[in-house]
């Protein structure tokens, strides 16, 4: 039943990410992504939404629910549900990504998960698709902010196994933010408070309104302290 609820969310997502690019300089913040992202963009209230409002300047938000780093099917892959195609040129300044939970969860189940892990970025931080990733994203000049994956607070949930790996992709996400001053890693992992339930929804994995702003804001506070050196 999760799988099927999750391969609705999917493609209802990518028309989503139909969402055009604007030609010209009226777009600088380009949002790429999973569920994380996506939910509650269509009452305005995702992610991506908050930050446009919080930075005052346009987003583009191009996330897709279930996409991940390793899909194989070809035509949704390319709609979006694999999460390198997302990216499209722009005159983006900024561009705020994140990405590899659904390979954990649909790849090892969360369990067994090292080689898993290693594809998506190795142990030093610096190989694997997401370190590839984010340096064909630098190389267009745009500052890269990572966000990592909000913990469920000791509540069931269908992912509560995924907390070890969560941990370990962090740690590695962090040393890939000290390889490059032009990428920064937001962590997620402390933002919820034990026994908080109001961060997510009836289904302990996707953000409730108030934690996709949450989730949001301390990615404002990241580009800010980036563009004043802080």
């Amino acid at each position: 039943m999760y799988r099927l609820l999750l391969a609705t969310f999917a493609f209802l997502g990518l028309f989503a990410c139909a969402e055009p690019v604007p030609q010209g300089d009226g777009a600088h913040v380009l949002v790429l992504g999973d569920s994380m992202f996506a939910t509650n963009r269509l009452t305005g209230a995702g992610v991506g939404d908050v930050i446009e409002q919080a930075l005052a300047r346009p987003v583009t938000d191009r996330s897709v629910t279930g996409a991940r780093y390793f899909h194989r099917l070809p035509i949704s892959g390319a709609a979006g549900l694999r999460l390198t195609s997302q990216y499209q040129p722009g005159n983006w300044d900024v561009i705020v990504l994140n990405g590899g939970g659904n390979d954990l969860l649909f790849g090892c189940g969360c369990g067994r998960c090292d080689g898993v892990l290693d594809r998506l970025i190795t142990p030093d931080g610096r190989s694997g698709a997401i370190p590839a990733f984010v340096k064909s994203l630098r190389q267009t000049g745009a500052f890269v902010v990572y966000a990592g994956y909000m913990r469920n607070p000791g509540i069931f949930t269908p992912v509560r196994a995924c907390g070890p790996a969560g941990n370990e992709l962090d740690r590695r996400l962090a040393l890939l933010d000290r390889l490059d001053d032009g990428m920064v890693f937001v962590p997620m992992a402390d933002l919820v408070p034990f026994g908080d339930s109001s961060f997510h929804g009836p289904d302990g994995i996707h953000p409730t309104v108030k934690g996709s702003r949450e989730i949001a804001l301390r990615i404002v506070q990241a580009v800010q302290q980036a563009k004043t050196g802080q």
